[in-house]
């Protein structure tokens, strides 16, 4: 302990420090989130209950909520952001019913000058707070306009005939709510989020969403603020890169240890647990749910063209966009998460001296049956809410959908996941016991340790928030899941479960495994742990989230810069020993997730990450081409390494086919690389030109996504997907080709 003591004391620091500013800046989310209260009209009369909006906020969670389009800019990229669409074709009418009261025309027809009149009495009504002893009142004008607003979303999202091609470029199913009142609710929340777009907070010259979306038509434009904090965010990043390149090459550790040269792989030599043995199971189903999500990856793509079919078959009514981008989802942090925790497990008893804690092989077959429920019963369940065969409310949210990206399942499912993960981490623990007991430095374990108990409990995070909690403090809770919990400490884990494994084997020493860990984990946290809010920028929330936003979101990108040593160090393992050739696609997994996450984390990460950049794209394709590279080149060559290191061991005495991994190792990434740069990043950017130009609810309306380039560039993604398919392909075989072969060797014996 004594020789890492500095190293500990910084990460704990980091911690402390870094978590003390995410929760102190989260009570400001919660102080400053949007007030939901009644709207009333000139004479006082109630228009709109408070109680109307959050059964609408419960109704648009029911159908899929940010899958079916977005709201601030959070959510599926098909369908418009509904807050921004509102906004515009709110003031749109507005502007036409005030044009003709003063001038007798539609707006249209205005000469400029009177364009201009129209304009300035239109921002005063909009940016104008009214908040007034907890009611906010809307003129006799504004109600017309929003009753003209609301008279299309009825048709929209019910069965109007009028507005059936407009529900194809949505790729939106014919009666996504079929209840007439439940629609007038619907309209109601999303009229909320328009309002708090538009309206200015008290004593500010800024909107409660920081002037987000862009909208020239009420001057919705970057703050100053936005500007001075993007420039700060730029110095914070070269001052990070330049003092870390400076760190690492003066004070850095270097593996001079002597690697003592074996015969063999040490761990080929123990005896297989009866808890290993049944991981099995666990591998098969993460390859198999990582071909579920490619098939539904394709489908969803495959939406994006032609609406409600799928060649021509309408398949909306069965499996809409919105389910199947869900299932999509959720099937790839399944599969994921299912990888990293065979992981754990497979290594547990090694830990233990090779030997399983008591019940250890029980606690792995319950988990893997709850597994089971959980997969079916959360897949079943947002299927029957976006069918509407759930009570909209709080049946469909417990047992439904939520409505909210990266965390759909119901929050009965939702527990049993973190149940689960409790029960994992405690599986794992029992085996790390042992190895406390076991003579030597403890302090790489330590690590371990720490990180299989912080994957195990900040999953918990998604819990914080409620049915109708608001909306700034729904995404607060959902992005400690999304961001801290997958890209904080899912990758803390990464990194000390694979220095535990390759100083096991003999490849690296075990101090410099042990350095390496420590210090990757504290650049890991320190960024990311406040970066979190880099995300809560336009969510409702104030000028000082976006501050330590900007600054530590910065610092993520600063470790990125070292990758290309990290791959070529994983790269240059296979040569270490004479037998390590063995673990040659494993390795080429995590090469590959070296690189992805310099490409899809760092460079695609940080193109969306500065505020001046994400007012004006949040919300658009650029986010997706992040998401790809990011969940799958970072998180899935992760568990895909784990899972075919595992293999190794669990199939003993087989060797890789080496056609099947060569193919779907090239292929995966080819695909994913064609992926974004023939149809996603393309898109993005036009769609980023028509944001800045015009405004974000043009870049995410059917008249500019229907245009005729745009729908060949996302026919273009059919290559990659392809591709990408092939390379799933190739990999779920060589897990069956695995798992039948054994079979076939226990029945011989």
């Amino acid at each position: 302990m004594r020789e890492y003591k500095k190293y500990w004391w910084a990460l704990v620091a980091i911690i402390i420090v870094a978590f003390s500013i995410l929760g102190y800046y989260g009570a400001e989310v919660y102080r400053s989130a949007p007030p939901v209260v009644s709207f009333v009209d000139k004479d006082g009369k109630v228009v709109i209950e408070q109680e109307q909006i959050y059964k609408g906020q419960e109704a648009w969670q029911s159908i899929g909520g940010m899958q079916v389009g977005s709201v601030w800019g959070h959510g599926a990229y098909q369908a418009p952001d509904w807050s921004a669409d509102w906004l515009h074709k709110e003031l749109v009418a507005f502007m036409d019913i005030k044009a003709n009261a003063v001038f007798d025309k539609n707006y249209n027809d205005l000469d400029e000058a009177q364009k201009a009149n129209i304009k300035a009495i239109t921002k005063a009504e909009y940016r104008t707070n009214t908040l007034n002893n907890g009611v906010i009142h809307l003129s006799d004008d504004r109600l017309k306009a929003m009753t003209i607003v609301g008279n299309e979303y009825q048709g929209v999202f019910g069965n109007d005939p009028k507005f059936q091609k407009l529900r194809e470029n949505y790729a939106m199913k014919n009666n996504t709510l079929s209840d007439k009142k439940s629609r007038e609710e619907l309209n109601n929340f999303f009229f909320w989020s328009a309002w708090a777009c538009a309206t200015n907070r008290p004593n500010s010259d800024a909107t409660y969403t920081n002037n987000w979306p862009h909208e020239p038509l009420i001057d919705n434009i970057p703050t100053t603020e936005n500007i001075i904090w993007t420039i700060i965010s730029f110095t914070i990043l070269l001052a990070g890169i330049g003092l870390l390149v400076w760190f690492s090459n003066f004070y850095g550790k270097k593996d001079d240890e002597n690697i003592k040269q074996t015969s063999a792989d040490p761990l080929s030599l123990l005896t297989l647990t009866p808890s290993q043995k049944g991981l099995a199971k666990y591998l098969f189903i993460a390859v198999a749910l990582f071909m579920v999500q490619i098939l539904l990856g394709g489908v969803v793509a495959h939406y994006t063209v032609e609406g409600q079919e799928f060649y021509g078959v309408d398949f909306s009514q069965f499996i809409p966009y919105s389910l199947a981008r869900t299932w999509h989802i959720q099937a790839s942090i399944f599969w994921i998460a299912t990888g990293f925790l065979a992981a754990g497990l497979f290594l547990a008893p090694i830990i233990n001296g090779g030997k399983d804690p008591k019940f250890q092989k029980l606690g792995v077959d319950l988990l893997f049956v709850a597994l089971l429920i959980l997969v079916i019963g959360s897949f079943a369940g947002e299927y029957l809410a976006i069918a509407g065969k759930l009570e909209i409310g709080t049946i469909s949210f417990w047992f439904g959908h939520q409505g909210y990206e990266y965390i759909e399942l119901g929050r009965m499912w939702q527990i049993i996941l973190f149940v689960g993960l409790v029960i994992w981490m405690a599986l794992v623990l029992r085996g790390f016991a042992g190895g406390f007991k076991a003579q030597g430095d403890k302090n790489l374990l330590a690590i371990f340790t720490a990180s299989t108990v912080a994957v195990g409990l900040f999953y918990s995070a998604g819990l914080f928030y409620g049915q109708r909690s608001p909306l700034p403090v729904m995404e607060y809770w959902r992005w400690w899941v999304v961001h801290l919990w997958v890209e904080g400490f899912f990758e803390v884990f990464a990194t000390a479960s694979l220095a535990f494994v390759f100083a096991s084997l003999g490849l690296v020493g075990k101090k410099f495994a042990t350095y390496s860990t420590l210090a990757s984990a504290s650049l890991f946290l320190i960024g990311g742990i406040p970066g979190t809010f880099h995300h809560l920028y336009f969510a409702g929330t104030t000028t000082p989230i976006m501050a330590v936003g900007a600054s530590f979101s910065a610092l993520e990108v600063v470790p990125l810069v070292l990758l290309g040593a990290e791959a070529f160090h994983q790269y240059s393992l296979q040569f270490t020993q004479s037998w390590a050739k063995n673990l040659k696609w494993p390795l080429y997994c995590f090469i590959a997730v070296a690189f992805w996450n310099m490409l899809g984390a760092g460079v695609f990460g940080f193109l969306i990450n500065p505020p001046l950049a994400l007012f004006y794209i949040q919300g658009l394709n650029t986010t997706s081409v992040h998401a790809h590279a990011a969940l799958f080149g970072v998180y899935g060559f992760l568990a895909l390494g784990f899972i075919w290191l595992v293999s190794l061991y669990i199939f003993k005495g087989q060797e890789f086919d080496d056609k099947l991994m060569k193919i779907g190792f090239w292929a995966l990434n080819l695909g994913l690389m064609l992926m974004i740069l023939t149809s996603l990043l393309p898109i993005g950017l036009y769609q980023a030109v028509a944001a800045i130009d015009v405004g974000m609810w043009y870049a995410r309306s059917a008249e500019f996504l229907q245009m005729d380039h745009l729908q060949n560039l996302r026919w273009a993604r059919m290559i990659g997907d392809t591709v990408f398919i092939i390379g799933g392909i190739c990999f779920f075989a060589q897990i069956l080709k695995f798992i039948a072969k054994n079979c076939c060797c226990k029945k011989s014996n």
